[in-house]
């Protein structure tokens, strides 16, 4: 079972460029990155029992990084 999340944005990417239907591709590292950042900080942070310390941690970035993605995507 290929449920891998590279396996994921691979599928999606590839549905992606087929559904251009003519139009030039666009921003797509931007699209990647805002379409799997937010989930990724939701969950940690639920995981984390919104301990942005522990996050942070989990994450593997710093503090203040974490709390600055958090601003963009509106989860603070």
């Amino acid at each position: 079972m290929s449920t891998e999340l590279h396996d994921c944005v691979r599928r999606t990417l590839n549905r992606y460029f087929r559904d251009l239907d003519g139009q030039a591709p666009h921003a797509i590292y931007d699209m990647v990155l805002a379409a799997v950042e937010r989930p990724m900080l939701e969950v940690v942070m639920k995981q984390a029992d919104g301990n942005q310390t522990v996050a942070a941690q989990m994450l593997g970035i710093n503090r203040n990084t974490l709390r600055k993605k958090l601003t963009e995507h509106d989860l603070l």
